[in-house]
């Protein structure tokens, strides 16, 4: 009786095992076959050496380095006073120049710079592209004059005035008006009335006046004077004042701080 027991039991797990005996850890999946696993290994060799290949190709050769600085946009600046305060690292990598360090760089070194674009020029190349900002008004400073430019932004300081741009005359007409609105905020009105006179007007402006926030008056040659008043409805006044003047062209007073109602008087 126990032969048969043990000879059952012994049945039972031949027969749980399989034919084969019991599963080995792994078996059952594909196996790469030689010439498979060779051509796998070639190609992750001939990744490693190409990608190596490329680091030292761009970090490590001369091939790919910076030598020159190209410089575009310069109107009063000098290109070689660009690319001093660039400061462009010539022979390092061109892959590993901080583009964004010299943009930020130039900013704060020249002022009268209103934007850059430093790009690499491959394979040897840094470009500067700048755009300098224009003056609208002067302000008198002893015996130079402070460039504001359209953004209310005074970003130099020249000892000869730029042709074709007014002086600008901030002179609040009591100290509530100037605690109510900052000569700063006074300069930006002037720079908003600055920018919407027509072009003939523009050119003939020798002065613009500003003694509060609703009170801008324009000094034009031979001797003719503007009442602007605020900045708001620009486009119509500007509209206004070159029919105005048209119709009364002896006129030596022009108000157009209501531009529907505008006034023309003297000759």
């Amino acid at each position: 009786m126990a032969g048969q027991a043990t000879a059952r039991r012994g049945a039972g797990q031949a027969g749980k095992s399989g034919p084969s005996g019991p599963r080995r850890p792994g078996a059952g999946r594909p196996r790469l076959r030689p010439p498979a696993r060779r051509r796998l290994l070639l190609i992750l060799a001939t990744a490693v050496v190409l990608g190596a290949a490329l680091v030292w190709v761009l970090y490590g050769s001369a091939w790919l380095r910076v030598e020159r600085v190209e410089i575009t946009g310069t109107e009063v600046l000098t290109p070689a006073e660009v690319e001093a305060a660039a400061a462009v690292p010539v022979g390092s990598p061109l892959v590993s120049v901080d583009t964004g360090a010299i943009e930020a760089r130039l900013l704060r070194k020249l002022p009268r710079l209103d934007s850059v674009e430093v790009s690499r020029s491959w394979p040897h190349g840094i470009a500067l592209d700048v755009t300098e900002r224009k003056p609208v008004l002067l302000m008198k400073k002893g015996a130079n004059f402070t460039e504001v430019d359209a953004k209310g932004v005074r970003f130099a300081t020249v000892a000869k005035a730029p042709a074709h741009v007014p002086l600008l005359d901030v002179n609040p007409d009591s100290t509530a008006s100037l605690r109510r609105f900052p000569a700063d905020a006074l300069v930006r009105e002037a720079v908003k009335v600055a920018g919407e006179l027509p072009s003939p007007v523009a050119k003939d402006t020798r002065l613009v006046r500003v003694t509060s926030y609703d009170s801008v008056s324009l000094e034009l040659s031979r001797g003719r004077t503007v009442l602007w008043g605020s900045d708001e409805e620009g486009e119509l006044k500007a509209r206004t004042l070159v029919a105005l003047m048209k119709a009364a062209p002896r006129a030596r007073y022009f108000d157009v701080s209501a531009p529907t109602a505008p006034a023309a008087s003297g000759s």
